[in-house]
């Protein structure tokens, strides 16, 4: 890449799948990027990292899980580059986890919630409204 353009920032995004429902995060209101808006669990590839490395550790940092199992069904790109910078969202399934019930662990999120794919795709305050799409397409697998 050029001088004049940055590399791209990289997420790992998880999709905890239980019982027909997934689960979200909604974001810290004190949040640079969508803040106070729903979002799946997850966060930025750190130098040295794989997405897969990232998307463990993220999941355990901020809700003490560790997953098992876990399949990349999308990449995303950031709908709001001029905003928001450029960024690329790689999107996990995650159906088997260690650790037990998802708690928040430190301040990233104010509330995590269990949702069916209906009730998720209806919500008005999503970060990415590409999640809608995502979230209909993996009803069908969820069970």
């Amino acid at each position: 890449m050029s001088a004049d353009r940055p590399m791209p920032r990289t997420a790992a995004c998880a999709i905890l799948c239980r019982n027909g429902q997934i689960l979200l995060g909604k974001r810290s209101p004190r949040r640079r990027l969508y803040p106070s808006c729903w979002d799946v669990i997850g966060g930025h590839v750190e130098a040295g990292e794989t997405v897969e490395q990232a998307l463990l550790r993220e999941v355990e940092e901020e809700i003490g899980l560790r997953p098992k199992c876990f399949t990349e069904i999308a990449t995303l790109a950031e709908p709001h580059p001029a905003q928001n910078g450029m960024a690329i969202y790689h999107l996990f399934i995650i159906r088997e986890w260690d650790g037990g019930e998802p708690m928040m662990r430190g301040d990233e999120h104010s509330e995590l919630r269990w949702f069916s794919i209906a009730e998720a795709s209806r919500l008005g305050d999503l970060a990415l409204p590409q999640y809608r799409e995502i979230f209909r397409a993996i009803d069908v697998s969820l069970t």
